[in-house]
């Protein structure tokens, strides 16, 4: 059966509130992958898809970053890995009908979901100025009307270039190429608003911000500690690695404001005991910590450790290492000693017992793993809290030997290997020096935009174009309803993408959508399959090319899109950079980046001969540490304890367990117990009756900044959940709303979509529309 668009968005009138669940995967999540692929793609595309993904010679599934293991299983795909695929692999199609038939302003009160469900984008859309439709247009067409703007630039600068993880190696070194030769260093991308603090927390400690961990390396720790993240929604795969841990004898420590069910229990569906037994347990201690709180915990456990050591010299920190290998450990072992233990505990809303039951798990370890995701790096000391992290590791050896390290999960999909490509504002002078060799110009030195400054300079007027090549900018963002009106202010917005989302709705004075074949379709150049490379959470790059035929014949590759605008835009300015040999063949552009890019050497012959590889990595390999003293840094931060006046609790945004970023593929969060909705916001019970409100109430959400007014969403439904107190937690990207822009976090300026103040009021009802929205 063909599928078919939705045709109403929902509502939450039919909102179910169930007990949240206990344990996690099991055959529940290969009947939710399942059965929707077989129903949405048929038989042969699902078993294409099952027997490829995450595998050597097939293709990298888009939703998560987690590392393929050296010996793949026969399925290596999760729940939600495979929703990602159905989603974007769906042979519905959006017809001419459609643009026609739905107006933009018609489709300002849609919801992500319904945006998403209506099919792929087969042909280039153009809404021309003062128009309230997109139309169809020829390719050609649509490069001349980017590169038209583009030329009537007064300064390169005036144009931003975003992407999403969701582009591969290949193109996004291309994309940089393209921006860079165009005159701009304006390269803003997702980790700006994700992972932005990791780079910037790890790299003063050790010269490098990526994982210091091999994937195998899960399996050889005493002890992971896996903080601000949900693995069994956000990176399911991961969840192989943290059983491996516990089946060798490691132990687990689970920080959260929440309690996740994967890091209870989880049942893996590929073994007998995950599929009718009890499954592996897998914390051996919940922290639940009040938000904002994990920096003061991390250094209340590193004063723990200094103090075992006092009481038996000798016996608990690496001395060898730190002398052969690390600056600052004086200054930093004064400074942590010195710290308030009663604002620890109010910071964390912890016992004294509490925490020490984590040192003495710690000190024990002679391998330890700390692993985080965006519950650490969204809060405004999420810099400094990382760099904690790295202390902690370093005071007891714990980077460069077997079973231990720092293991930041990097988002989706290929969002590390965007950042090796180029794809940052701010890259260093030896790229651009490598680059400008390579292709005889000198690329711009000056720092472009992140993200958050790009939307400002769109409001102010100082951007003009903005090229997004796929995500989802306007509903990722912080302060969602000011940056659509932002937006508008916009000379052009181009999307470069599969489906439609509501970056696509709301839009500059003109725009563009320029659809794109996805991940698991084959691209086919000069009569030969081509094929792409990302670079996992662990530095490894894979290949990847699809199996499946494009859903539609009028569709480009990524690089086929920027090496014609290339050709459109820069040809005659630029002749040495060859776009349509890149195009033509991606080898090309592979060895152009072995030439530019450290690590990838060979690598052609490389990759065709491993199918993947380990990128170099100091630290991890040979204790190397590429600082200014090549030696690693203890580093001195001061904490601040989080203050919410009385009535006020702290929010967190996060995905429900049907989701990937803003893609919505249900309604249901079951493992938190929610169906068939999303408004709705989770709540201690016990704050619910210190605030006079009861389990189910309808309630306004107020968030408040300083000097300006309050942002709300109303008619949300409250959720009696075992949250930690003082804190509440709502879905994103509808959450975005409530974060002003000027909330970002010290240092790295990414929205703290973790730490946000708010209060509720009752509300009159329940809002019946798929976005919850007051403007």
């Amino acid at each position: 059966m063909r599928p078919k668009p939705l045709k109403n968005d929902f509502t939450d009138a039919d909102l179910e509130v169930g007990k949240p669940a206990t344990w996690a995967v099991g055959l529940p999540a290969i009947e939710h992958a399942m059965i929707p692929s077989e129903l949405e793609m048929g038989t042969e595309r699902t078993v294409k898809i099952a027997l490829t993904i995450n595998h050597k010679r097939g293709f990298d599934c888009p939703s998560c970053a987690w590392a393929n293991p050296d010996k793949s299983k026969p399925l290596e795909f999760c729940e939600n890995g495979i929703k990602s695929i159905v989603w974007e692999s769906t042979p519905l199609t959006i017809p001419a009908s459609f643009w026609a038939e739905n107006s933009l302003s018609s489709m300002l009160d849609k919801s992500e979901y319904w945006l998403g469900m209506q099919g792929r984008i087969v042909e280039p859309m153009y809404k021309p100025a003062g128009s309230d439709h997109y139309e169809p247009v020829d390719w050609d067409r649509a490069f001349e009307v980017v590169a038209g703007h583009l030329r009537a630039l007064d300064s390169p600068d005036e144009a931003v270039f975003y992407t999403s993880g969701r582009i591969m190696n290949e193109p996004a070194f291309l994309y940089q190429l393209f921006a860079r030769a165009f005159g701009t260093n304006n390269l803003p991308d997702c980790s700006n608003m994700c992972h932005e603090a990791t780079g910037a927390g790890m790299t003063p400690a050790i010269g490098i911000g990526k994982s210091t961990i091999h994937y195998d390396d899960f399996g050889k720790s005493e002890l992971v500690i896996v903080l601000g993240q949900n693995p069994g929604t956000n990176h399911p795969r991961m969840l192989n690695g943290l059983e491996e841990a516990k089946i060798n004898g490691g132990q687990i420590v689970a920080v959260n404001p929440l309690p996740e069910a994967s890091l209870m229990r989880y049942k893996n569906p590929q073994k007998p005991s995950g599929m009718i037994g009890h499954g592996t347990t897998l914390a051996d201690q919940f922290v639940q910590i009040r938000g904002g709180g994990d920096m003061h915990l991390i250094q209340a456990v590193a004063k723990r450790v200094l103090h075992a050591e006092d009481a038996r010299p000798g016996t608990v920190l690496d001395h060898d290492f730190i002398a052969a290998h690390c600056d600052g450990f004086t200054a930093y072992r004064d400074h942590i000693l010195s710290i308030d233990d009663e604002e620890v505990l109010a910071a964390t809303g912890l016992t004294e017992a509490e925490i020490d039951a984590v040192a003495d798990k710690y000190i024990a370890s002679n391998a330890t793993i700390i692993t985080w995701c965006l519950g650490i790096t969204q809060h405004k000391n999420g810099v400094a809290t990382i760099a904690e992290v790295m202390n902690l590791l370093l005071l007891r050896g714990n980077i460069g030997k077997p079973g231990a390290g720092a293991s930041p999960v990097r988002g989706h999909s290929n969002v590390q290997g965007d950042r090796t490509m180029g794809i940052w504002e701010q890259m260093p002078n030896d790229f651009l020096d490598a680059l400008g060799r390579e292709f005889r110009f000198d690329p711009p030195r000056d720092h472009g935009l992140d993200t958050v400054n790009s939307v400002n300079a769109v409001e102010r007027g100082d951007v003009k174009v903005m090229v997004s090549m796929a995500g989802n900018v306007i509903a990722a963002i912080s302060d969602s309803g000011r940056a659509e009106a932002g937006i508008r202010k916009a000379k052009l917005t181009v999307q470069v993408a599969t489906k439609l989302n509501r970056s696509h709705v709301v839009t500059g004075e003109e725009a563009l959508i320029l659809p794109v074949i996805g991940r698991t379709e084959r691209d086919v150049q000069g009569g030969r399959l081509q094929f792409v490379t990302s670079e996992d959470t662990v530095c490894t790059i894979n290949m990847s090319h699809g199996e499946l035929d494009p859903v539609a014949p009028g569709l480009l590759s990524d690089v086929s899109v920027i090496c014609r605008l290339g050709r459109k835009l820069l040809g005659d300015s630029h002749p040495v950079i060859p776009w349509a040999e890149f195009e033509h063949d991606y080898d090309y552009i592979r060895d152009a980046i072995s030439r530019v890019i450290p690590g990838f050497e060979h690598f052609n012959t490389r990759i065709r001969k491993e199918l993947a590889f380990t990128l170099p990595h100091g630290p991890r390999d040979s204790r190397t540490f590429p600082t200014s003293t090549g030696r690693a840094q203890f580093t001195l931060h001061e904490t601040e304890l989080l203050q919410v006046p009385p009535g006020r609790l702290i929010v967190q945004t996060m995905r429900a367990h049907d989701q990937h970023n803003t893609t919505i593929y249900s309604l249901n969060d079951r493992y938190r117990g929610i169906k068939n909705g999303r408004f709705v916001i989770f709540v201690n019970p016990d704050d619910l009756a210190a605030l006079g409100l009861t389990d189910g109430q309808t309630v306004d959400v107020f968030s408040e900044w300083p000097g300006q007014p309050d942002r709300v969403l109303r008619g949300y439904r409250t959720v009696s959940y075992p949250v930690a107190r003082g804190c509440a937690a709502l879905y994103f990207p509808e959450g975005n709303e409530l974060i002003p822009r000027e909330s970002v976090a010290d240092v790295c300026n990414t929205p703290t979509s973790k730490q946000i103040t708010v209060r509720l009021e009752p509300g009159a009802h329940p809002v019946p529309a798929g976005r919850p929205l007051a403007r």
